[in-house]
C-alpha cells in the first residue's frame, strides 16, 4: 500500500523505472501540485492523496515499455495497472495508470480526470473537452453554472500551461 508520493517513486524505482520516467511523474505532479491549489481555492472536496498517487505512479507500465515515453503507444496502461496491483498498490490508485489515456470514459472519477489533466498541462496541452468535464464536475458540486467556475479555471489551466516550457527542459536534463 502506497502511503504518500516518495512511496510511489520508491515503488517505481524498485521495479526498474529510469530516471526519466521518475523525473516525468515528478513534474507531471508539480502541475497536479498547482491544480489542487485552484482547486482549494474554489473550495472544491477531492482526494489530493488519490491524485498525487495516481500522477505519481500514472506511468509505470512504460517500465516496461519504455518507447513509449518517447513514442506514441498504449500497451503501458494496462501493464502499468497490472504492475502496481501485483504490488499491492491500492486498486483506485493502480487504476490511474489505465484512466489517465481513458478519461472520456463516463464512469471516470474526478481525481482520475484530475490525473489526466495533469497529464496534459504539465506539457502544455490544453484538452478543451476534458477540462470542460473537470469544470462541470467542480460546478456541480458546489451546485453553480458552469461559467461560475469557468473563468477561474480556465486561467488557472492556462497558468499551469504558461509553465510547461520550464518542465519541458527540466524532463530532459
Amino acid at each position: 500500500m502506497l502511503i504518500d508520493r516518495s512511496d510511489a517513486y520508491a515503488l517505481l524505482r524498485a521495479l526498474g523505472a529510469n530516471e526519466r520516467l521518475l523525473r516525468h511523474v515528478q513534474l507531471v505532479g508539480e502541475a497536479a501540485d498547482e491544480l489542487m491549489n485552484a482547486y482549494t481555492g474554489l473550495q472544491v472536496r477531492f482526494d489530493a492523496r488519490l491524485i498525487e498517487l495516481g500522477v505519481a505512479v500514472h506511468d509505470a507500465g512504460k517500465i516496461t515499455y519504455p518507447e513509449e515515453l518517447d513514442g506514441p503507444g498504449s500497451r503501458h496502461e494496462p501493464e502499468g495497472q497490472a504492475m502496481m496491483l501485483a504490488n499491492g498498490v491500492q486498486p483506485a490508485v493502480a487504476r490511474c495508470c489505465v484512466s489517465h489515456a481513458a478519461w472520456q470514459h463516463a464512469d471516470i472519477s474526478f481525481e482520475e480526470l484530475s490525473v489526466a489533466l495533469a497529464d496534459k498541462l504539465w506539457k502544455g496541452k490544453r484538452e478543451e473537452e476534458l477540462e470542460l468535464r473537470v469544470i462541470d464536475m467542480i460546478a456541480a458540486q458546489r451546485g453553480v453554472a458552469r461559467w461560475d467556475v469557468f473563468t477561474t479555471l480556465d486561467s488557472a489551466f492556462e497558468d499551469i500551461a504558461a509553465g510547461a516550457s520550464a518542465r519541458l527542459r527540466r524532463s530532459i536534463a
